[in-house]
Parts: C-alpha cells; sequence; structure tokens
C-alpha cells in the first residue's frame, strides 16, 4: 500500500555500510514533526486517518500489531511502514512491555488532523 509521496519518500532514504554496522538517513527536512510514539501492554492508539499528512514509521519495539487498510500483521523491530494519507492505521501493543515507533510526519500538518474511526478512550471525531 503506498502512493506516489511514499515512493518519492522512500527513495529519498539513504543508507551507508560502516565496519562497526550502517545507518540509515532520512529526508526529516520534509517532515512535519518527529516523535516516538511509545504504546503501553494492552493498549491501542485509534482507527485513525489523516486528511493533510501521510505517515512514515520505523519500528523500533517488537510486541506491535499493525492494522493498514484492510492489512493487520505483527511488525518486526527495524521494519519501515509508509501510511498514505486517508488510510486508515492503528497501532496495538500486543507485548508485555511498551512498543515503540518512530514516526514522520510527511507534509505539514498538526495533532488536529486526525480523524478517529474507533477508539479505547470514547474519542471519536
Amino acid at each position: 500500500m503506498t502512493d506516489r509521496t511514499g515512493v518519492q519518500f522512500r527513495g529519498k532514504i539513504g543508507e551507508e555500510v560502516r565496519p562497526w554496522g550502517k545507518f540509515r538517513t532520512y529526508p526529516h527536512r520534509a517532515a512535519g514533526s518527529l516523535k516516538i510514539i511509545t504504546v503501553s501492554p494492552g493498549r491501542a492508539l485509534s482507527l485513525q486517518y489523516h486528511r493533510r499528512r501521510s505517515e512514515f514509521w520505523v519500528v523500533l519495539d517488537a510486541g506491535l500489531e499493525m492494522t493498514l487498510g484492510e492489512r493487520v500483521w505483527r511488525p518486526k523491530r527495524g521494519e519501515e511502514i509508509f501510511i498514505p494519507s486517508r488510510i486508515p492505521h492503528r497501532l496495538r501493543c500486543v507485548g508485555r512491555r511498551p512498543g515503540r515507533v518512530m514516526e514522520l510526519w510527511i507534509g505539514r500538518s498538526s495533532e488536529g488532523d486526525i480523524v478517529r474511526l474507533q477508539d479505547d478512550f470514547g474519542r471519536i471525531t
């Protein structure tokens, strides 16, 4: 599941190998926000989408379950996920420890650009 923005964003990700391993660089200058999201065990983000922004997630921990459109899976640590605007998505922690993802916004936006479809805490948009 991708769109043109996702292909362009992924094309700007760089990787360099060093004697000790490697590093990846992300086109952060185009990002509207960069944050680490931590989900507590047994908790979930809203099933939501965004009108104005896409997102790019890098999974930092095991024990998470990802919903993206109709697809539901348990991403591996280090997995990179592009979330196009207007596509419903949700992150759930199914592990015993908190799970984290690094999130980059693609496009200028705000926290108000969330349309909640389902929410465990009664925050439906």
